[in-house]
C-alpha cells in the first residue's frame, strides 16, 4: 500500500497496547479507523480520544473468538465505509504454565483468541476484500513465540506458531490468485503492554477454579510481568515497524533485531537434528 489517506483500517484488540499504537500510527497517515475490542470502557475511551483529534473512528465491541461477532464486525465496517484496506488481526492473550499443567480452559481461551480470532478475521474479511476494487493489506499479530519454543509457554507458543504458518499459507494462497492483498506477520518479542494482565478478559466459563498458586507458579507469573514491562522496544516503535512493512509490502516483521540469533539457533537445531535449545538460557546456547 502506498496511499493511506482516507483508507479504512480495522484493528482488533485496538483499544490498548499494540492495537492502539497501530491505530494511532495509521491515523497519523490519514486513515479512518474501525476499532474492535472486548473491553467496552477502553474501547469507548480510545474512540473518544480519536474523535477529539478529528480522526474518523468507529468502535465495535467484539469477542474475536466468536465467529458471529467477527462477522458482525466485518458487516459493520463495510456498511459504514464500503471497503476495508487494512486488516490487523491483533487481539491476543497470554496464559503461561507447564505444558502438562495447562487446563482445557487455558487451551480453549488462548486458541480461541489468538488463533481462531485470526481465522475468523480472515474468513469474514478476505472474501469482501477480494471483491472490492482496491489494494489491501492484512497484518496478523503472532509473536517471536511463533518462531521459538521456550519453556513455560506451550499454550501461547502453539497459538502463535499456528498464526505464523497460517499467515504464510495465506500469503501463498493470495499470491496464487494474483490478489491485490498483501500479507504481513508481526513477530515482536517483549513489549511493555498489558498482555501479561490478559486474565482480566478471560470469560467466566473459561476461568480456572480458584486455588492457591504454588511458589513456582507465582514466580513464573512475576517473571513474565517483569519481562513484559522491561521490554526495551515500545508499542509505538512496533507500530512504526508495522506501518513500514505495510507500506513496503514486507511479510515478516521482526521488531527485535537481537532475537534473530535465537531464531537461527532453532533453525539449526532442526537442520542438524539437535534437540531443542533453550535460547532464553544463554548457558545452554551452543
Amino acid at each position: 500500500m502506498e496511499n493511506f489517506e482516507s483508507k479504512v483500517a480495522v484493528i482488533t484488540g485496538g483499544a490498548s497496547g499494540l492495537g492502539l499504537a497501530m491505530a494511532k500510527r495509521f491515523a497519523a497517515q490519514g486513515m479512518k479507523l474501525v476499532l474492535a475490542d472486548i473491553e467496552e470502557g477502553p474501547l469507548h475511551a480510545a474512540v473518544g480520544g480519536f474523535a477529539r483529534q478529528g480522526v474518523h473512528a468507529l468502535g465495535v465491541r467484539t469477542d474475536v473468538s466468536r465467529a458471529d461477532e467477527v462477522e458482525a464486525l466485518a458487516a459493520r465496517a463495510y456498511d459504514v465505509h464500503g471497503a476495508v484496506h487494512l486488516l490487523c488481526n491483533n487481539a491476543g492473550v497470554a496464559p503461561g504454565g507447564l505444558a502438562w499443567e495447562n487446563s482445557v480452559a487455558d487451551w480453549e481461551w488462548c486458541l480461541g483468541v489468538n488463533l481462531w480470532g485470526v481465522v475468523h478475521g480472515l474468513r469474514s474479511f478476505v472474501p469482501r476484500m477480494l471483491a472490492q476494487d482496491a489494494a489491501a493489506h492484512i497484518v496478523n499479530t503472532a509473536s517471536v513465540a511463533g518462531l521459538l519454543s521456550p519453556p513455560n509457554m506451550a499454550v501461547y507458543c502453539v497459538s502463535k506458531h499456528a498464526v505464523v504458518t497460517l499467515s504464510e499459507c495465506l500469503y501463498q494462497d493470495l499470491r496464487g490468485k494474483n490478489a491485490a492483498i498483501g500479507v504481513s506477520v508481526l513477530c515482536p518479542a517483549y513489549v511493555p503492554t498489558g498482555i501479561s494482565e490478559s486474565e482480566r478478559n478471560r470469560p467466566d466459563d473459561l476461568k480456572n477454579p480458584t486455588r492457591a498458586m504454588s511458589a513456582e507458579e507465582i514466580a513464573r507469573k512475576e517473571q513474565m510481568r517483569h519481562a513484559v514491562k522491561s521490554g526495551r522496544i515500545t508499542a509505538e516503535q512496533v507500530a512504526d515497524s508495522v506501518f513500514e512493512a505495510v507500506r513496503d509490502d514486507r511479510f515478516y516483521i521482526l521488531t527485535h533485531e537481537k532475537i534473530k540469533a535465537a531464531i537461527e539457533i532453532r533453525m539449526q537445531d532442526i537442520l542438524l537434528g539437535r534437540s531443542p535449545t533453550d535460547t532464553f538460557s544463554p548457558r545452554k546456547v551452543p
